[in-house]
């Protein structure tokens, strides 16, 4: 997809209506909320979730974060907690994504692709076909247990940028992305978003301080 004159921001790991509330005075376009994961940061229960859910304004796209891999489980956890948009953070058997298109009229589908090396384009290239979105972060499915995001961790952007360039859909940047390097993050990637979970926290709290300074890098003259 060609780049856009100014990203899009998702903060994630939303964790109640009050930062729901920050993200958007700062200027977020979308709100991650993050339910059940084999390990990581910023889950909350999907009852919340539902609530926060409620709470948050049109056109600002709320994000359901699932580590279900079941197409059946993943269809009722979309109709429980009500977000207009599916992160799919683990890979999915093949075909579950037209079933997901077909039960959920009106859902966008965002696939998660974890950008380990050069296969990650290959990867990227097959999914893509069958959803709205592809982010792009730096997580670690092939461990144990595994780890599906909020790693604070920058992968291979080089890799990003050609995935960019190749998939015909838009594209999100996660992955250790912060104030100090997303003017850098964008001229490398030119993402259609940009994605921030710890960055943003202090002691896991939604920092309005760092929001701040992270969007004022985002709107400085030059980008």
């Amino acid at each position: 997809m060609e780049p856009v004159q100014r990203p899009r921001v998702k903060i994630c790991c939303i964790s109640s209506r009050e930062e729901a509330r920050l993200a958007i005075s700062y200027g977020a376009d979308a709100l991650g909320l993050v339910s059940q994961m084999p390990s990581g940061p910023g889950v909350i229960a999907e009852e919340l979730i539902t609530e926060i859910v409620d709470s948050i304004p049109p056109p600002i796209a709320s994000f359901l974060l699932t580590s279900q891999q079941n197409v059946e489980a993943i269809i009722q956890q979309q109709r429980r907690c009500r977000t207009n948009t599916l992160q799919l953070v683990d890979r999915l058997p093949a075909g579950s994504h037209q079933r997901l298109r077909e039960a959920l009229p009106g859902i966008a589908l965002v696939q998660v692709i974890h950008v380990r090396g050069p296969e990650a384009i290959e990867e990227a290239l097959e999914v893509a076909p069958f959803v709205h979105a592809l982010l792009l972060d730096s997580g670690r499915p092939d461990l144990p247990v595994k780890i599906l995001g909020g790693t604070g961790q920058v992968h291979d952007w080089t890799i990003s940028r050609r995935i960019r360039e190749l998939v015909p859909i838009p594209v999100f940047l996660a992955g250790g992305i912060s104030a100090e390097n997303v003017r850098a993050a964008i001229e490398e990637v030119a993402p259609f978003g940009i994605d921030l979970c710890s960055s943003v926290r202090t002691e896991g709290r939604l920092d309005p301080h760092k929001l701040e300074r992270f969007f004022r890098q985002l709107e400085r003259p030059g980008l």
